[in-house]
């Protein structure tokens, strides 16, 4: 039977966060200096797409091509990931790892981490995503509620160069497309698509007035005129049309006789009561007061104001993703006037994979070091976003809605042409962030006008995706063999 959470302030576990002391990355391993933060006079002009060409001297594009990684074990790579993460749910993450490559690629973002560091890297910087890979894209709402196009995850961001978001993100559609079972020259031809509408877009932002490339925004619409209304598309727009707070309400709650509001289990990815949960929730409503009110401080005035009307009703686990699983999630179940839902996530913030290579985050607070590089990248962010939790209690989190109008492509019904729209729109829109978070005219002076740097990339893609198949094959052994445990379960 399900354990009811209902959170009142009268009620406390005095048991801590589980989480283990909190860990600050070692100096950085990185070989090229990681150029100071930009000051006014250095964005735009010809002397930022000087810069940019000079970047080529220090590293050649051709030298982004080859993957010559040095021997290592990506076992013990992926077990190192696992420290400060729910033990119980480690057979979880490597059994979604072990369902294909592309799924396994969607967990390695510490891997490739590792593998990048040890790669020459371009000297243009700005800040990263750190884990674009295609299936973190996707659609949401502004706060105006128009449908956006636009990077969704954020975990790992960071400033660095701009080349490991184009490697990563080449990189995932060689291998999506290959288990799909398109040939080699398709997975080059998609990755050109990538790179080309990377390049174009970046031209257009190099010559628009600053401000301009902040407001710009690709929308729904714009996909649509990409694609020439392409059914597919259409459904999946519609579907996040529908995806609203109040909507998803109806499914995933439940009242209770005494009027209260409850989460529906969703096993095996929201549930109130199994394997670790009870601890984990039993904790989280220990620290709850202080939970709720660091994020509370963590927003603007207005929206603190807007927060204060909700009620919390109830809070559940829930397991995320691939690459995240382990790291504590939960579902904050609020209400306001009796009649009006809002669902938080709140999702635990570690150190970003891209810290031993490329430095420590500005950010002591992880959770705010999401939420800056969110708010940094994206066009337009989530009214709700936020962070919480401390060094002291041992866990930090940030914060943003559930459900939102969000809806991602699936990659698995794609066909050739949508690939190739679905590339385009990808390298728009990495474009777009890397513009407004960077300088547009110094990316440009490295990108250049030949196709240099697609050729690179096309054949980084090739040669990491086999890079990346063979990892995946080193876990299925070790899993047979015992030496790290593995659930078969879907992927969220």
């Amino acid at each position: 039977m399900s354990v009811r959470i209902v959170v009142s302030p009268a009620h406390h576990d005095p048991a801590p966060m589980p989480t283990a002391p909190r860990r600050r990355t070692p100096p950085p391993t990185a070989t090229a200096p990681v150029p100071p933060p930009l000051s006014a006079t250095d964005y735009g002009g010809e002397v930022a797409l000087a810069r940019g060409k000079a970047a080529r001297q220090q590293t050649p594009r051709e030298d982004l091509g080859p993957c010559r990684i040095p021997r290592r074990d990506p076992v013990a790579l992926l077990e190192a990931s696992h420290d400060g993460r729910v033990p119980e749910l480690k057979a979880i993450r490597y059994g979604r790892m072990l369902a294909s490559p592309f799924a396994f690629f969607r967990g390695g973002a510490g891997l490739m981490a590792h593998d990048l560091a040890r790669l020459p890297r371009s000297a243009v910087h700005t800040q990263l995503c750190g884990d674009a890979h295609l299936n973190n894209f996707g659609l949401f709402a502004s706060p105006e509620r128009t449908l956006l196009f636009d990077i969704n995850d954020f975990d790992e961001t960071l400033p660095g160069p701009f080349d490991w978001d184009l490697r990563r993100l080449a990189a995932s559609f060689a291998v999506a497309a290959d288990v799909q079972g398109h040939d080699e020259a398709t997975q080059r031809g998609l990755v050109d698509t990538l790179v080309d509408a990377y390049r174009d877009r970046m031209r257009r932002f190099a010559a628009m007035d600053l401000l301009d490339v902040w407001y710009y925004r690709l929308t729904s619409e714009t996909l649509l005129e990409m694609s020439g209304d392409d059914d597919y598309e259409l459904e999946v727009i519609r579907k996040a049309r529908r995806k609203t707070s109040a909507v998803f309400a109806t499914e995933a709650t439940e009242r209770l006789p005494d009027g209260r509001w409850n989460i529906r289990d969703a096993p095996p990815f929201v549930y109130h009561c199994d394997a670790a949960t009870d601890r984990e929730l039993a904790r989280f409503r220990a620290n709850e007061a202080q939970l709720l009110a660091d994020y509370r401080g963590s927003l603007a005035s207005e929206r603190r104001m807007l927060f204060d009307r909700y009620v919390l009703q109830d809070v559940a686990v829930k397991v995320p993703g691939v690459g995240s699983v382990g790291r504590r999630c939960y579902i904050a179940l609020f209400v306001a006037s009796g009649q009006h839902p809002l669902f938080l996530q709140f999702k635990e913030a570690a150190d970003s994979v891209l810290e031993r290579p490329l430095g420590r985050s500005r950010e002591a607070h992880d959770g705010e070091r999401i939420v800056n590089g969110q708010r940094l990248l994206q066009a337009a962010s989530d009214i709700f976003l936020g962070w919480a939790g401390s060094a002291a209690l041992g866990v930090e989190f940030y914060v943003r809605q559930l459900r939102d109008m969000k809806a991602a492509f699936d990659v698995s019904a794609f066909r050739r042409r949508d690939f190739h729209e679905y590339a385009e729109a990808c390298g728009y829109a990495l474009a777009r962030a890397h513009a407004k978070a960077g300088c547009p005219d110094e990316l440009l002076g490295y990108i250049g006008k030949s196709e240099a740097l697609s050729t690179a990339m096309q054949d980084f893609a090739i040669a990491y995706r086999r890079q990346n198949e063979a990892d995946w094959k080193a876990l299925q052994r070790a899993a047979r063999a015992g030496r790290v445990p593995a659930e078969t379960s879907s992927e969220n």
